[in-house]
């Protein structure tokens, strides 16, 4: 008998593992991808990182056999429901534009979303991204992004870490900051490095107290720092450099993380 309930308790492990590893994704997802990729061209200067290849080379089409796109280069899925979830695309060489009506947005499922270092030719990120309400890590960096930040991405609620820097030609409306401060609760990560923001910082900004890291070198911020960010308790990275006309009480703030007896 207790050599029975054993094998059957393998049986049921092997079993939920086998099913784990066999898990595909949904068709309308896989057509999604693919229509995504026809959407670019691949070109090697569009990444700057010496170890950028295309990950999207590995997407492709079967003819009449089962494809599973959760195999392919870049693609995350969900290992219960077969969604995809996570799309690492990073250093991919990926040239062209994103607009509102791009496949990209019909991956609802996603919550993890890595765009940067590419190019995607002085397009606008388009309002769509509100799409993507599970969404908690969103990196679109140094990928030639252009004109205003949709508000909608100040909207995304489940967002942990966000990363806009580097795309010099965007820039947000002066009430940027204070939605992300109100929405945006659970941020642990915000890199808005050389996006130009052109306001005061919200004193708001240090109730977001999860945040471990936050960036707003070259944003144009102007006025006073708020004291109260730089005594966040799980603050570690703080960067403000090259706002000419941000005033930064420097030693009140020594003060004020002095430790206490």
């Amino acid at each position: 008998m207790f050599m029975l309930s054993k094998l059957m308790l393998f049986y049921l492990v092997a079993a939920n593992s086998l099913q784990s590893y066999t898990t595909t994704c949904h068709d309308d997802e896989i057509y999604a991808l693919l229509q995504l990729k026809k959407g670019f061209v691949i070109n090697m200067t569009a990444s700057l990182y010496k170890g950028a290849y295309p990950k999207m080379a590995s997407w492709k089409s079967a003819g009449n056999q089962t494809i599973n796109c959760c195999s392919w280069d870049g693609v995350e899925c969900d290992e219960k429901t077969g969604h995809v979830v996570g799309l690492h695309l990073s250093s991919s060489c990926l040239y062209g534009s994103i607009n509102s009506d791009s496949s990209l947005f019909r991956l609802v499922h996603l919550q993890s979303l890595n765009l940067a270092d590419n190019d995607f030719n002085f397009s606008q990120v388009p309002i769509s991204i509100r799409n993507f309400q599970r969404l908690r890590y969103l990196n679109l960096s140094d990928s030639n992004f252009y004109g205003q930040v949709p508000s909608e991405v100040s909207q995304l609620s489940e967002l942990s870490s966000l990363d806009i820097s580097n795309n010099y030609g965007m820039f947000s409306n002066k009430g940027f900051l204070t939605s992300i401060s109100q929405n945006l609760t659970g941020l642990e990560e915000l890199v808005l490095s050389y996006i130009n923001i052109s306001s005061t910082v919200p004193d708001t900004l240090a109730n977001l107290s999860l945040l471990t890291s936050l960036h707003l070198e070259g944003c144009d911020l102007f006025g006073q720092f708020p004291v109260r960010i730089f005594i966040l308790q799980n603050l570690k990275v703080l960067s403000v450099s090259d706002n000419l006309d941000l005033v930064v009480l420097s030693r009140i703030v020594k003060r004020m993380r002095r430790p206490r007896n």
